[in-house]
C-alpha cells in the first residue's frame, strides 16, 4: 500500500472514528436527559401526592390557626429525603407552620433554582379554600445519581470505543479490498487478467474521439470450436486454454495496441495507429501465427486455430459501434471462409448483415402469419415402388424475396432463438396433415420430421408431442423424429435420455445424415433408435467410393436390426446398387421432390391409397 494510500486510509478511519464517538456521545447525552426528565417527573409527583396528604390533614388546624397542629403534621415529611423545607400558608398568605420549624426570612423570599423543584396543593375545608401547601424539593441527590450514570456510560463507551477502533479498522480493510476488487473486475476479466467489455466500450469511444492523424483498426479473434474444447477437458480446460490464448495474443501484439477479453472465446484488439488495412491483416496474421505451436492443457497437447476480422476506421466506419458490428461480421466471415485465417471487412458483409436482420424479422412475422409452408418428399419401397412414408420440409417463400432456401433461413432462425418455436410449428403443422389425410380415407401415412440441435435440449419436447397428438388424435406411430448423427455425439447422454422418453410414446425415431459422425456400433446398441438414414453424399459416390462405405451401413444396421433409408437418390443406376445392397427404402429426385401436401395427396395418395404401409 502506498504512503499517500496509508495516509488516506488514517484520515478516514479518524473521521470515522470521530464521528462515530460524536454520535456515541450525544445519544449518551440525550440518554440522560431523558432519564433525568423520568426522574424529576417521579420526584415532583410523589411530592405532590404528599402534598395533598398533608393539605387534607391539615385542613381544620388551619382552619382554627392552630399552629402546632400543623406543626405537627409537617413532621411527618421528615422521613422524606428528596423535601428540603415545606411551608403551610393561611388563606391571605399568612405562614401557619414551617419545616424546618425555624425557617430562615430569607427562604421564603428565593426562587428555585436548578438543584430544587416545588410542588404546591390547595388547603380545602368544606368545600372552602382554607390555605396552601408548599413544598421544596432537594434535586442534588439525583443529580449525583445522574452524574453516577454518566461516569458508568462514559466508562462502557471508551471500553466500547477502544474495542470497535480495531473492528472497524478491519472492516474498513476489508471494504477497501472488496472495493478495489470490485473496481478490477468491472475493467479486467477474471479468467485472463486481460481488459473486460466495459473496458473496450470506454477505451473505443475514448479513442476513436483523439485526433491521431491516423487510421485506427480494430481486430476480432474467435477461438476456433471452442466448444469442443469445453466439452472435451470441462470448464477448468477451457479456462486454462483462455488464459493462454490471452499471453499469446498479448506477446504478438505491436506496442501500443490494446487487448481485450469480450466474452467467451472472443478477444478484441484496438489498434491505435494503422498506415493501410494491409499493415492491419499483417498484425493479425502474427497474431494468428502464434497458434501454430500446440497449446498443452491438463497434460494434453491441443492444436487450436482461430478466425480474426479487421474493420478500419475512419474508412469502413465512423462510430465505435459501428465499427465493432464491421469487425464481427468480418470475422464470421473468415469462419464461413474455413477458419484459422484473417477476413478484411466489405461492404458487400454490411449488405449481408442487414439482409441476415431483415429476414430475421420477417421470419417471425411469417411464422406468426401462417406463411411458412410444409412440402412432403416420399420415401418408397426400393423394391415395390410402394409409399413408406414422407419427409416434411419447410419451404418459405417471401413475398418480395421469392422461395428462401432451408440452408439461408434455418441458421438464421437457430441463431434469433427462433427455432424451437419454428421446429414446434412443423411437428404441429405435420401431425395435423397425417390426421386430414387420414380423415380423407388414405390411411395412416407416417411423416417424418427433422429436429435441431436446441429441439433435442428441449426438456419440454416430449410434453408438446403429447399435446399435439392429443388436439390431433393422431396415432404416435405416424410420426417419426430424424435427430442428425453430429448432434447424437456431440452430447450422447442427453440425446439417449430424450430418445428414450420420445420412443416410450410410441414414435418412430431415425439418424439423419448418417456416416458423419463416425459412430461405432457399440455406440448405435446404446440408442433407442428404429431407423438409420444414409448421407445423400456416399448416395451420390455411387458407383465409386460411396458403394463401400453404404455397404458397410447396410451391414451394421442389419447386425442391429434396423431399417434404412437412402437419400438423395438420383439416378437409376444408384437405386439399382441399393436395392442389390439391400437398402429398404429411398428418397430423392428420381423418386419424386418434396411437393405441397395437395400435389403430394394428389400424386401418391388418391391413387393407390390403400399402398400405403401402416406404421408398426
Amino acid at each position: 500500500m502506498s504512503r499517500r494510500s496509508f495516509s488516506t486510509g488514517t484520515m478516514n478511519l479518524g473521521s470515522n472514528a470521530g464521528g462515530a464517538a460524536l454520535v456515541l456521545l450525544l445519544a449518551g447525552g440525550l440518554l440522560l436527559m431523558l432519564q433525568y426528565l423520568s426522574l424529576r417527573r417521579e420526584a415532583v409527583a410523589d411530592a405532590r401526592a404528599q402534598a395533598q396528604l398533608v393539605a387534607s390533614s391539615s385542613a381544620a388546624a388551619v382552619m382554627f390557626r392552630d399552629a402546632e397542629a400543623v406543626a405537627d403534621t409537617l413532621d411527618s415529611l421528615r422521613t422524606m429525603e428528596l423535601i428540603r423545607s415545606a411551608r403551610i400558608s393561611d388563606k391571605a398568605g399568612n405562614l401557619v407552620a414551617a419545616y424546618p420549624r425555624t425557617e430562615p426570612a430569607a427562604a421564603s423570599k428565593r426562587t428555585c433554582g436548578f438543584d430544587c423543584a416545588t410542588v404546591s396543593a390547595p388547603i380545602v375545608l368544606q368545600g372552602e379554600d382554607v390555605g396552601t401547601v408548599q413544598l421544596e424539593l432537594e434535586m442534588r441527590r439525583l443529580h449525583k445519581r445522574l452524574l453516577g450514570l454518566a461516569g458508568a456510560f462514559l466508562v462502557a463507551a471508551v471500553v466500547a470505543f477502544a474495542i470497535a477502533i480495531p473492528v472497524m479498522a478491519r472492516m474498513r480493510a476489508r471494504v477497501r479490498a472488496a472495493e478495489t476488487r470490485l473496481e478490477y473486475l468491472a475493467h479486467f476479466d477474471s479468467v485472463t487478467g486481460q481488459q473486460n467489455r466495459n473496458a473496450f466500450n470506454a477505451y473505443l469511444s475514448k479513442s476513436l474521439r483523439r485526433d491521431r492523424g491516423g487510421r485506427q483498426a480494430l481486430l476480432q479473434l474467435d477461438v476456433d470450436r471452442f466448444k469442443e474444447v469445453n466439452d472435451t477437458l470441462g470448464h477448468l480446460g477451457g479456462d486454462e486454454l483462455l488464459r493462454q490464448v490471452g499471453d499469446r495474443i498479448a506477446a504478438a501484439m505491436r506496442g501500443g495496441d490494446q487487448l481485450f477479453r469480450l466474452g467467451g472465446d472472443e478477444f478484441a484488439i484496438v489498434m491505435n495507429t494503422v498506415a493501410s488495412a494491409s499493415e492491419a491483416r499483417m498484425a493479425a496474421e502474427a497474431i494468428l501465427a502464434q497458434f501454430h505451436v500446440p497449446f498443452r492443457i491438463s497434460g494434453q497437447q491441443l492444436i487450436v486455430t482461430a478466425s480474426a476480422g479487421i474493420s478500419i476506421w475512419p474508412d469502413d466506419a465512423e462510430q465505435a459501434q459501428e465499427l465493432a458490428g464491421n469487425a464481427d461480421a468480418a470475422m464470421y466471415e473468415a469462419k464461413r471462409e474455413g477458419r484459422n485465417r484473417v477476413a478484411l471487412f466489405e461492404p458487400r458483409l454490411r449488405e449481408a448483415q442487414a439482409t441476415k436482420l431483415r429476414l430475421q424479422s420477417e421470419l417471425r412475422q411469417a411464422l406468426q402469419a401462417q406463411e411458412l409452408q410444409l412440402h412432403y418428399q416420399p420415401q418408397v419401397d426400393t423394391h415395390s415402388g410402394q409409399l413408406q412414408g414422407a419427409e416434411a420440409l419447410l419451404r418459405w417463400t417471401h413475398s418480395q424475396l421469392g422461395p428462401i432456401p432451408p440452408a439461408t433461413f434455418i441458421p438464421i432462425a437457430e441463431d434469433c432463438g427462433l427455432i424451437i418455436e419454428l421446429g414446434r410449428w412443423v411437428i404441429r403443422e405435420a401431425c395435423r396433415q397425417s390426421a386430414a389425410w387420414h380423415a380423407q380415407g388414405y390411411g395412416n401415412v407416417r411423416l417424418a420430421v427433422n429436429l435441431s440441435v436446441r429441439q433435442t435440449r428441449d426438456e419440454q419436447l416430449p410434453a408438446f408431442i403429447d399435446s399435439v397428438l392429443a388436439e390431433t388424435v393422431l396415432s404416435p406411430g405416424c410420426l417419426e423424429l430424424e435427430i442428425t448423427e453430429n448432434v447424437l455425439m456431440e452430447e450422447a447422454d442427453l440425446a439417449i435420455v430424450l430418445l428414450a422418453r420420445l420412443r416410450a410414446r410410441g414414435l418412430h425415431l431415425a439418424i439423419d445424415d448418417f456416416g458423419t459422425g463416425f459412430s461405432s456400433m457399440s455406440y448405435l446398441k446404446r440408442l433407442p433408435i428404429d431407423k438409420l438414414k444414409i448421407d445423400m453424399t456416399f448416395v451420390r459416390a455411387i458407383p465409386g467410393d460411396g458403394e463401400a462405405i453404404t455397404t458397410a451401413i447396410l451391414a451394421m444396421a442389419n447386425r442391429l436390426d434396423l431399417s434404412v433409408v437412402a437419400e438423395g437418390v438420383e439416378t437409376e443406376q444408384q437405386r439399382d446398387f441399393l436395392r442389390q445392397a439391400g437398402c429398404g427404402q429411398i428418397q430423392g429426385f428420381l423418386i419424386g421432390r418434396a411437393l405441397p401436401a395437395d400435389e403430394f395427396a394428389s400424386r401418391w395418395l388418391q391413387a393407390v391409397p390403400r399402398q400405403v404401409r401402416h406404421p408398426t
